[in-house]
């Protein structure tokens, strides 16, 4: 909620013409974008609800033209905000609207450095496209899992710094989850070689975990060493009508066994997100036109190609979603019959968020609760929320696998994005006081960026909240690296 952050105290140092001379000797002039118009992409959020500003965009093509840029930043003390696809959705790499120093996009460092099939990991640069990765990986027969709706745009620098999740993440969890070794520039400048493709390495601290999840606020990550695993060869997708988010739990807690632990995806979709999508998206099709709250897309997944004459991925799920109907949690289904019928079923959930932006304003929360506490969430979330703005329209949907709900509202019919504003800190406060009650997260996966920067203040713990505090003042004590995000210094 943009209008009730206070924005916090960070350096304004200006970028002064020799600086910027300065810059263009290291980038060159390919490397920088000082013009209002070619700026406007870089301090503008996805959602372009936040703009900020920044004196110039500088575009480093290697980890050594970044090193020099932070040196020269630090020597100075201005400011940098860390940058890759621009697709967050907290705020975290959108400057504030005070900040004087400088943009850093990683997007000219976008090189696929080497593919090692037989010892299943990639090294890549940061700007790397994710689609992209996911190509090159499947074009050796492997499988990269991070996969989200922006994976057409974002960058896997970004995706490692706010520790994506995604759709995959119950089976091959978070992105930190899907990290050998990276190289980071430190706030001095300094170049942290850990490109190290170990799977056991017992040697101190793992460092490599203070940058994911940062936000870019320690420092810059310019390349990465990911696992991979075996392609898929038998796949089945599918889309449910189920009867309510308890069946939907209790039909993944059987998919496991019945699979023999194939589930590889399992997506809620309430009928007004899948509504929202039909509305907004073009091309996509209503699998099953049925007229039912709460909806289910579930993928099995085998490395093992289907044997002639054995039953494969399609027909076990088919006959356990008949077991499933029989029990009464599943009310219709339909399995997909081609390539063509399944990505239509992921575009629905993909679309969500652009759907969402389409639609006008709203609210929107990503929370995680145990598993098992999915449906009483839901019930008692909506409820509160609707107390306090009752023309409200939910849609929620999630990642139930792994806990996470994307818990969004509509803004009644009518309202415009103002009003809806006035009361958003008072649903917000429902919310996430429910979620803490409940020992969730108020904060799954999308991070902490501007957005939630008083949210995480007030319900992390001291202890916890003066730990970071000490870390980022070890790491960047002139408090230059996208200061203002994620934690308040005081």
């Amino acid at each position: 909620m943009p209008d009730t952050i206070i924005q916090p105290t960070i350096p304004t140092t200006p970028v002064t013409p020799a600086i910027l001379d300065s810059l263009r000797a290291i980038v060159g002039d390919k490397g920088l974008i000082a013009d209002d118009q070619g700026k406007e992409p870089f301090i503008t959020d996805w959602r372009r609800t936040r703009v900020g500003n920044a004196s110039v965009v500088v575009r480093p093509a290697t980890v050594e033209e970044t090193s020099k840029v932070v040196k020269l930043c630090y020597e100075h003390g201005i400011a940098i905000v860390p940058q890759a696809g621009n697709t967050g959705l907290m705020g975290g790499a959108t400057p504030w609207p005070t900040h004087q120093g400088i943009v850093l996009s990683v997007g000219r460092m976008n090189k696929v450095l080497n593919v090692d099939p037989v010892g299943y990991s990639m090294t890549v640069e940061s700007g790397c496209i994710l689609q992209t990765l996911q190509e090159t990986a499947a074009a050796h027969d492997r499988f990269f899992p991070l996969s989200l709706g922006a994976q057409g745009s974002c960058q896997i620098g970004g995706n490692l710094s706010t520790n994506a999740g995604g759709v995959q993440v119950l089976r091959y969890g978070n992105a930190r989850n899907l990290v050998m070794g990276l190289e980071v520039v430190l706030p001095n400048g300094d170049i942290w070689n850990g490109l190290r493709s170990l799977k056991k390495d017992n040697t101190g601290y793992d460092l490599k975990h203070l940058f994911m999840g940062a936000e870019g606020t320690l420092g810059i990550i310019t390349k990465a060493v990911l696992k991979l695993w075996p392609a898929s060869k038998d796949v089945a997708t599918a889309w449910l009508a189920v009867r309510d988010p308890q069946a939907a739990i209790e039909i993944l807690s059987e998919a496991h066994s019945a699979s023999e632990d194939n589930v590889e995806s399992c997506e809620l979709m309430s009928r007004e997100a899948t509504e929202m999508v039909l509305r907004h998206i073009p091309g996509v099709q209503d699998p099953l036109k049925a007229d039912t709250p709460w909806y289910l897309l579930m993928q099995w997944s085998s490395s093992r190609p289907k044997a002639e004459g054995a039953e494969g991925m399609s027909e076990k799920m088919e006959q356990f979603l008949g077991e499933q109907m029989e029990a009464g949690r599943v009310l219709d289904a339909v399995i997909s019959q081609s390539e063509s019928q399944a990505r239509n079923m992921w575009k629905i959930r993909e679309g969500v968020a652009e759907a969402g932006r389409a639609e006008g304003p709203g609210l929107s929360y990503d929370i995680s609760v145990s598993v098992s506490k999915i449906p009483e969430f839901i019930d008692k979330g909506i409820a509160a929320a609707l107390a306090i703005l009752p023309g409200l329209r939910p849609h929620p949907l999630g990642h139930i696998g792994d806990g996470n709900v994307h818990f969004g509202f509509g803004a009644p019919k009518g309202m415009d994005r103002p009003t809806l504003q006035q009361y958003a800190p008072a649903v917000t406060r429902a919310v996430n006081d429910l979620i803490t009650s409940m020992a969730g997260s108020i904060s799954a996966e999308h991070g902490i960026g501007i957005e939630k920067l008083d949210e995480l203040a007030h319900y992390r713990s001291k202890i916890e909240l003066d730990t970071m505090r000490t870390i980022k003042r070890s790491l960047d004590p002139k408090n230059i690296m996208n200061p203002g995000k994620v934690l308040r210094l005081s």
